[in-house]
């Protein structure tokens, strides 16, 4: 055999066993496919905080991306349920927590969170709704001098302001306060409630009248040359002065006219000409002490004026 044939039956032999199945072949290692990649997390990002501060029960809105339905709020380390608007917009309320700064940042449900900014937590305002009664007569007792107070955000240790003045007040349900009218001028005031970090309500106001009013006028106690007409009502005073008005015949040269007769009694004192006086016994009660010339009925009229001028109604009577 020729070495020449030797040489080429070892090359065919070596060709042979590179083609063969089994044989390894040394090649670079192809990128795998999108979905053989493990899918990264997208940011959650913040663009913006409406509005940067509030108090409790605020709503507040962040804009941004990244949001799911599994996204939350955290205040500190207090987390807040909030409203996925959509993929750009998530909105929560401001809960019951104590003012001051807070980390605001949100969480995803796979654990991504977004970068804390921060919020500030203002503390709670009072808030008047209505007062009960908002009129009250200058002349009530102590008793009908109480005003509820209506509202939301009191606080146990809130004061009451009357004018701007802190007055005593009794707190009964955060929605609820009172507290006693004080002994003032007649007229408008202003109720507010001011809460221990300092933050005042709105005013409202509380209308004081002075004004006189008669409601009633009765018989009362008969005398030999007077009897008393009682005089019922309100915000009279010691002060206070009755006017009295009649029509009375004047015999003038055997003509009777008629004259208009006007009398003005201050409390505790008699008239100039007759025994007549007016008795204050207390702001609901008048004493007219009436000594009439005849036992007929009459018609007249009977106003209670103040010293500050304001006048009652004008009462129509028909007594002896």
């Amino acid at each position: 055999m020729s070495l020449r044939f030797i040489i080429a039956s070892i090359m065919l032999n070596l060709l042979a066993a590179s083609l063969s199945p089994g044989a390894a072949i040394d090649q670079k290692e192809e990128p795998k496919s999108g979905q053989e990649q493990e899918a990264q997390p997208a940011r959650i990002t913040i663009l913006s905080i409406i509005p940067a501060q509030g108090e409790p029960a605020t709503t507040v809105t962040l804009a941004g991306s990244g949001f799911t339905d599994k996204t939350t709020a955290f205040l500190g380390n207090t987390e807040v349920p909030a409203m996925v608007l959509g993929p750009r917009q998530i909105t929560f309320k401001i809960p019951n927590l104590p003012p001051g700064l807070y980390a605001l940042y949100l969480r995803r449900g796979d654990g991504t969170t977004s970068k804390a900014y921060n919020f500030t937590l203002l503390p709670t305002k009072p808030e008047i709704h209505s007062l009960s009664p908002d009129t009250m007569y200058s002349c009530s007792a102590d008793r009908d001098r109480e005003v509820v107070i209506t509202g939301q955000n009191f606080q146990e240790k809130s004061q009451v302001l009357f004018d701007e003045t802190a007055v005593r007040g009794s707190f009964i349900s955060p929605e609820t306060f009172s507290f006693t009218v004080p002994r003032v001028a007649a007229g408008l005031h202003q109720v507010q409630i001011k809460n221990l970090e300092g933050t005042i309500s709105g005013s409202h106001g509380l209308f004081i009248d002075a004004r006189p009013e008669i409601d009633s006028v009765t018989p009362g106690e008969e005398y030999v040359n007077y009897y008393n007409l009682i005089i019922g009502g309100r915000n009279f005073s010691q002060d206070s002065t009755l006017v009295v008005t009649e029509e009375r015949d004047l015999d003038q040269s055997g003509t009777k006219q008629p004259v208009l007769d006007v009398k003005r009694l201050s409390s505790g004192t008699a008239s100039a000409t007759e025994k007549e006086r007016a008795i204050f016994v207390n702001c609901g009660r008048l004493i007219y002490q009436r000594s009439p010339y005849s036992t007929t009925p009459k018609n007249f009229r009977v106003q209670v004026i103040n010293p500050s001028g304001e006048e009652s109604s004008v009462i129509e009577v028909s007594a002896p």
